[in-house]
């Protein structure tokens, strides 16, 4: 039920994301519509957490980063691909995002960010890269990925 349910918050979210334009603008409003103080947020946080107890969530583990995929693009998720990943003071492997990235930062650890971002959302335009990294302690970081689109160059 858990993951069912994880699919249909996420297909909430995929769906209004298929009206925006993906810039890194498109925060502000993302965290006006599915804001850390609420309850899809607080709902997808336990998701997150039961998911990667029950072992649906996270299920790979390299280089000290914990990361699936959830979901592959479909029609309902807007042809967005959801990747969960765990990460605690570590950095990623460099990518860059053809399509743009979109990311829901939930911390573990009072003081944990991601890229900078302590909770919320933050988005990457498309053709922007990056090394993810989590400071400050633990946090699960959603990847929702325009058509699954990810380019990894180390």
């Amino acid at each position: 039920m858990s993951k069912e349910r994880f699919h249909e918050l996420l297909t909430e979210a995929a769906q209004w994301l298929s009206k925006h334009n993906v810039t890194p603008a498109l925060a502000k409003p993302l965290n006006h519509q599915f804001p850390a103080n609420g309850d899809w947020y607080a709902e997808i946080k336990w998701l997150c957490q039961s998911g990667s107890e029950e072992g649906w969530l996270c299920k790979y583990e390299a280089g000290g980063i914990r990361y699936g995929q959830v979901f592959k693009p479909s029609a309902e998720l807007a042809n967005f691909s959801v990747d969960v990943v765990l990460m605690s003071n570590v950095v990623g492997p460099h990518h860059s995002h053809p399509n743009g990235e979109i990311d829901l930062v939930i911390p573990l650890a009072e003081g944990a960010a991601f890229d900078g971002t302590t909770e919320g959302w933050k988005v990457y335009e498309p053709g922007s890269a990056h090394k993810p990294t989590v400071s400050g302690g633990e946090a699960f970081v959603i990847y929702l990925l325009p058509d699954g689109a990810i380019n990894f160059t180390t």
